[in-house]
């Protein structure tokens, strides 16, 4: 399973990459523009973003994200049943929040951490619900401990 985490005890490994050109060039660029110190830095960032993927992909590892809804609070029984929804994954959610949004809209944060594939099917419960206008799931963090055992 990948650790995004760095470790106080980590040492420093030096390794070559070999890049296309135009790759290195592009690389560069974002260094310069993102405020990067370095290429090492800029690399490490894109391994950690990578790592947090691929863990996501595998879906068995903890993983730490947000879920984002936007809804239409009016929707008959809409709140209820997300609230239901959210019961049912209850060891998942670390906390949520919700603030209205122009007209009838709310949006809806939650801060999630678990197994990728179980958040993946949290989220597909949510997003589907009739009045739902869009939600994502956004993976931020791997190798994280579970809040219980």
């Amino acid at each position: 399973m990948p650790r995004t985490t760095q470790r106080a005890s980590d040492k420093v490994t030096r390794f070559s990459v070999s890049l296309p050109e135009s790759l290195l060039d592009e690389l560069d660029e974002m260094v310069k523009r993102r405020g990067f110190q370095s290429r090492s830095q800029a690399v490490a960032a894109l391994a950690r973003d990578g790592l947090v993927e691929f863990a996501s992909e595998i879906g068995t590892g903890s993983v730490a994200g947000t879920i984002s809804l936007v809804y239409d609070y009016r929707k008959k029984d809409l709140q209820a049943r997300l609230a239901e929804i959210q019961h049912r994954y209850y060891l998942l959610i670390v906390t949520s929040m919700h603030v209205h949004l122009e007209h009838h809209n709310y949006l809806e944060v939650l801060l999630v951490q678990g197994p990728a594939d179980q958040l993946r099917k949290l989220t597909d419960e949510l997003v589907t619900c009739k009045g739902v206008k869009n939600g994502r799931l956004s993976l931020t963090a791997a190798a994280i401990p579970p809040l219980v055992k």
